[in-house]
């Protein structure tokens, strides 16, 4: 009867989303309700915005600590029911482990010369320092993808005043293809001993793809068209010759024309 496949995930060090499965032997009406406690909390603390999906139970509760600290205390979870017949479980969860940034916010692109910059903003909520990047970016012409890993710089945006964010630069870029990129955070591992990556950004895209098909239906459309061009002109210049320069009558058969008709006239004066 007690929950099963209990799993916790810290999101963006600011609240915490903890789901498991009910008991093979637990009844369908059976309300599970989670409990959390660490050092420093006067009180056990209970979860009250639960969730169901394809029968799956969870729940999301606030969790935020200090950002000038790197430690944490274990979080406690129980998951009981208020009935007896239902088994209640316990378990303690190192939150460093559970980390999870957010999706990294406000993505720009921009293109200078041969060369791309990728902007992003630096989360608010964890210390500094304590995230890195992977930018993920590919030719539109091509399906292979490359991964950037990007640790923390500072951006010289005007001459007096550099602005603190995370970026990196795509040099020697082609000017004729389309380049599509995504970016994605995960904890550093002096910092917390999280492997979960956030999620991906949305894909953002910079340049123009070569259409391949538009260019061989071109190659093949303009000396298709040149062609006939040629071919009109030739039989309209034709036509106009003949009509300012109509051809001039062989003298031969001017001549040929007159004897013969001579020669009819006098037999038929003959025959008379």
């Amino acid at each position: 009867t007690a929950a099963v496949d209990l799993s916790c995930v810290w999101h963006n060090l600011e609240s915490m989303v903890c789901t498991w499965r009910p008991g093979e032997n637990a009844s369908s009406d059976t309300n599970y309700t989670l409990f959390y406690w660490f050092d420093g909390l006067k009180n056990r603390m209970k979860c009250s915005n639960y969730s169901m999906h394809q029968g799956i139970f969870g729940c999301i509760f606030n969790l935020s600590f200090p950002n000038v600290t790197r430690t944490y205390p274990a979080i406690s979870i129980l998951i009981r029911d208020d009935s007896e017949e239902i088994r209640p479980v316990c378990a303690s969860k190192n939150p460093t482990t559970l980390v999870k940034p957010a999706t990294p916010r406000q993505v720009t692109l921009s293109k200078i010369n041969d060369e791309i910059y990728v902007e992003w903003s630096e989360s608010d909520t964890f210390p500094e320092n304590c995230l890195f990047y992977e930018v993920e970016y590919h030719n539109g012409d091509l399906d292979t993808a490359q991964i950037i890993k990007v640790i923390f710089h500072y951006l010289q945006l005007t001459d007096f005043f550099p602005v603190e964010n995370n970026y990196m630069s795509i040099p020697s870029v082609d000017p004729n293809s389309k380049y599509v990129f995504k970016v994605r955070a995960k904890p550093k591992p002096e910092c917390y001993s999280s492997k979960l990556y956030s999620d991906w950004s949305e894909e953002k895209s910079i340049g123009e793809k070569t259409d391949s098909v538009f260019y061989f239906v071109l190659i093949i459309t303009i000396p298709l068209i040149v062609a006939v061009s040629m071919i009109i002109l030739l039989v309209y210049l034709k036509r106009l010759k003949i009509l300012i320069l109509p051809p001039i009558p062989d003298p031969r058969e001017i001549l040929k024309r007159m004897f013969g008709e001579q020669n009819e006239d006098s037999q038929v004066s003959k025959k008379l």
